[in-house]
């Protein structure tokens, strides 16, 4: 099985302007994804989707290809991830490109990810291949389960997990239930499961679990996250000072 890398960048960012090339470290936020995907052993090639010239001009230079623009119908804050990998199944079979078995696909406000951890998920994939994708998720460190709603009139509170025999809301934390966040360490996606079943993930989900990741929607993201490259070694910030 042959993996390339996919990456989602689009210019339009209303939280943080041009959110996906603002410098982390030096480096545009996108370079960070590229650099992980090029150092993974198992990846043969790392495409970007965008709508943005300018984004598709940087992320060039960090080595990634661009062979196409996507268009601004599904470059919008309400497209969905579906309609993105579907255009570029689309691309690659209408100008008669090789498609890879699967894509890797890496969102690149998920910047600081362990070659070693992405190379063990693709692995895990490999040796189950009855799953109609991967994707990884870290634990939640304060579970749900013990979480409340409020009633129709705003008075009291109901157990989210409801009056059930455990109680969850009260239960000793080591008692509930563990739950797990998605995040955009690394997902696993096959072209047959995107094409014929309408879905990205389909119904057979393997389990990932990867580290705690700050992933970027603020500002205030960003700064921590450069005072985490500043205390701390990361391969992939090495890989971009090193080559750029």
């Amino acid at each position: 099985m042959n993996f390339y890398a996919i990456i989602p960048a689009r210019g339009g960012s209303k939280g943080v302007p041009k959110k996906n090339i603002k410098l982390l470290g030096n480096f545009p936020l996108i370079a960070y994804s590229i650099a992980a995907a090029k150092m993974c052993p198992q990846i043969q090639k790392v495409i970007v989707s965008t709508d943005s010239e300018e984004i598709a001009e940087i992320a060039l230079k960090f080595g990634a290809e661009v062979p196409f623009l996507r268009p601004a119908d599904i470059s919008q804050d309400n497209s969905s991830d579906l309609e993105f990998m579907q255009h570029t199944i689309h691309w690659f079979l209408k100008n008669d490109v090789k498609l890879p078995d699967s894509w890797v696909h890496f969102r690149p406000t998920t910047p600081l990810r362990e070659v070693n951890i992405l190379s063990n998920a693709i692995k895990l994939f490999l040796e189950n291949n009855d799953f109609t994708s991967l994707r990884s998720a870290h634990e939640c460190p304060e579970s749900p389960y013990k979480w409340f709603l409020k009633d129709n009139l705003n008075k009291y509170f109901i157990p989210l997990a409801g009056n059930n025999i455990n109680n969850y809301s009260v239960a000793p934390r080591q008692q509930v239930p563990k739950v797990y966040i998605p995040d955009g360490y690394i997902d696993i996606v096959i072209n047959d499961i995107i094409m014929k079943n309408n879905s990205l993930h389909g119904d057979k989900i393997l389990a990932f679990e990867s580290p705690v990741c700050t992933e970027i929607d603020t500002i205030n993201d960003f700064e921590y996250l450069e005072y985490q490259i500043q205390k701390y070694k990361y391969s992939v910030h090495d890989y971009l000072v090193n080559k750029y």
